[in-house]
């Protein structure tokens, strides 16, 4: 009975969310081949098509988008006719945590379309005032998705039972859509690592992962619990119906080569 209590717990710790989502804003991109562009040059590894293809939709519409800042545009995602670059800071990241990101990362690519290209470690620390594009860190490109380990005392929105925090920054070329060219998501070591040690508790914090990376390329909360972007959720492992409709519909977004 005891341990009963205890696994309920973890879980609850481990998939209870409420995360911030960081800002969005919109950047100027204007005179990006000046000397201290906020923007970087355009068409970086565009391609002339989608590079993956959106699974056929399980029809659900038990899924939210994120909102798009234009009302005339439905939602918002990252370009699908260039790969989605990611880092991981690895300060304080539970052994064996690597491979449950690598997974995640897998699952997500495959529920969008979207093809993701893993660029190594970071020493980039989390912050909400992160700039979407660090050309000495990261060369003259968008900066890639960051995903850090991190603690409460690092990053406030991790304080009390948030595991995790997820989010992307949009951006607008006249004339074209808003799309995301990069975002973070903040784990909460300290708490992730006790969750790994009960029954399932890689499961669990995979899950979170993915909960997590969904909010990067632009799902919402949910009020399903069947769904794994339900906010309380304290049991679904794997995306649901919803879920996967709302990644497929967030993969077919325009390519925008001017960005």
């Amino acid at each position: 009975m005891r341990f009963a209590t205890v696994l309920g717990i973890a879980l609850v710790v481990g998939l209870y969310f409420t995360p911030t989502l960081f800002e969005r804003y919109v950047m100027s991109a204007a005179r990006p081949h000046l000397p201290g562009s906020e923007v970087p040059p355009p068409g970086f590894e565009a391609a002339s098509s989608p590079l993956g293809i959106p699974p056929t939709t399980t029809g659900s519409t038990a899924y939210v988008l994120q909102e798009s800042p234009d009302p005339d545009q439905p939602f918002v995602g990252y370009d699908p006719c260039r790969p989605v670059h990611y880092v991981v800071r690895p300060d304080l990241a539970p052994a064996g945590t690597d491979q449950l990101i690598h997974e995640a990362v897998s699952v997500v690519s495959a529920a969008s379309g979207l093809q993701f290209v893993y660029d190594g470690a970071t020493t980039e620390a989390p912050s909400k005032e992160r700039e979407a594009y660090q050309p000495d860190r990261y060369g003259k490109q968008w900066a890639p998705i960051l995903i850090a380990w991190s603690t409460p005392e690092e990053s406030p929105e991790l304080a009390g039972k948030v595991a995790g925090t997820g989010g992307s920054s949009a951006i607008q070329v006249s004339g074209e859509p808003y799309v995301y060219v990069t975002g973070q998501v903040q784990l909460d070591a300290p708490a992730l690592t006790e969750t790994l040690g009960f029954p399932d508790g890689s499961a669990v914090v995979r899950a979170i992962i993915m909960h997590e990376l969904a909010h990067v390329v632009g799902l919402d909360h949910v009020n399903d619990p069947t769904e794994l972007m339900y906010e309380e959720n304290t049991g679904q492992l794997e995306y649901g119906a919803g879920d996967r409709a709302g990644l497929a519909l967030l993969g077919t977004g325009k390519c925008v080569p001017r960005l």
